[in-house]
């Protein structure tokens, strides 16, 4: 079968590597869909300090039940499934207070366990034993099923800033996740989502399809005064950095409203993630600042279940579908942001 190993930075081989043997309470896929993000072009150049390579990568997972280990019921095969990505260890004292994205024990598809960018891979059991493997809705394809893992990332984040009903949001970065932050933010009651990002081609694609109240681009106006003027310098109830910028964090604290919410979403480059943060604007504005990290195996269900009701649309997100073969494509695709969501189709 064929797979895209990771070796090192810059190189990723398609080899053929033999069929995967299924062991107790595990199962195996055939992989219908693993879509891309911005993490496997981060890996794809710099590596990650979880990954031992050989690795194989990937890890928006939906696929078919090959094959069932012994001791593992509730499952039969051809079963449709979606895969979580972050494995919580489901015992540590995070995960028993139920705050499974910070389990200090956590581990990952594609990272600690070969990923989605295979004709078939093996579910470990790890992931059964947090209840971390899902049925794919019948109304719903399995390139769909797939954005249920970055969309369960989105719906923690909105729900630790406490996105709801009435509020104004801005989402800064108009990728595919910051397209799934204003859609998700519209199911959950927004009256108005503003997206903002600095390269115009990138926020015109991603406007014309998930239409925010308005699109911002920096590179042409200041977001913080335009934010101010569209909300009558109040600013924004919420404003989501869903991009790995800190001038993006900084310009958050400057175009929030007195006690509003600001989730530090996107993560900053491990070589530069500091930032200047006025600490009198926190102080004297009362407002919230919120880190945001992945998602549990119970928001993953939940996203597909957004998903199959049509509350998040994500269907007209996947603007490309290639083959396996194609994963270096896919991946300087995503790096050039010339598609909102780019899936493998083994």
């Amino acid at each position: 079968m064929l797979v895209a190993r990771f070796y090192a930075p810059g190189d990723i081989r398609l080899e053929q590597a033999p069929e995967p043997t299924v062991g107790p309470g595990q199962l195996k896929i055939a992989v219908a869909n693993c879509s891309t993000c911005g993490t496997d072009v981060k890996i794809s150049r710099h590596g990650h300090h979880h990954i031992d390579p050989p690795r194989v990568i990937g890890h928006e997972i939906t696929g078919r039940i090959s094959e069932i280990g012994e001791g593992v019921t509730g499952w039969a095969e051809g079963d449709r499934v979606q895969v979580i990505a972050a494995i919580p260890c489901g015992s540590c004292h995070e995960c028993k207070a139920g705050r499974m994205p910070v389990c200090s024990r956590q581990q990952s598809m594609g990272y600690h366990y070969d990923g989605g960018f295979a004709e078939s891979m093996i579910i470990p059991e790890a992931v059964l034993a947090v209840d971390g493997v899902n049925r794919v809705p019948d109304n719903i394809d399995m390139g769909e099923a797939s954005l249920a893992e970055p969309l369960a990332c989105v719906l923690n984040g909105q729900e630790i800033a406490g996105v709801s009903t009435g509020d104004t949001v801005v989402v800064m970065g108009a990728g595919p996740i910051g397209c799934l932050h204003v859609r998700l933010a519209r199911a959950r009651g927004a009256a108005r989502v503003f997206l903002v990002d600095i390269n115009r081609g990138r926020l015109d694609m991603s406007a014309d399809v998930v239409r925010p109240d308005a699109a911002i681009a920096g590179e042409e106006t200041d977001p913080v005064a335009e934010v101010l003027r569209l909300t009558g310098d109040r600013g924004a109830d919420v404003v989501i950095t869903a991009a790995a910028s800190g001038r993006a964090q900084e310009d958050a604290l400057r175009m929030v409203a007195r006690g509003g919410r600001v989730s530090f979403f996107g993560g900053l480059p491990k070589d530069n993630p500091i930032i200047q943060l006025d600490s009198n604007l926190v102080h004297y504005r009362e407002i919230s600042i919120f880190g945001a990290n992945g998602s549990s195996p119970a928001h993953n269900r939940r996203a597909l279940e957004l998903i199959s009701s049509g509350a998040v649309p994500v269907a007209d997100l996947i603007t490309e579908r290639m083959s396996l073969s194609d994963v270096h494509k896919a991946i300087e695709t995503v790096a050039a942001g010339t598609a909102i969501k780019v899936t493998i189709q083994p």
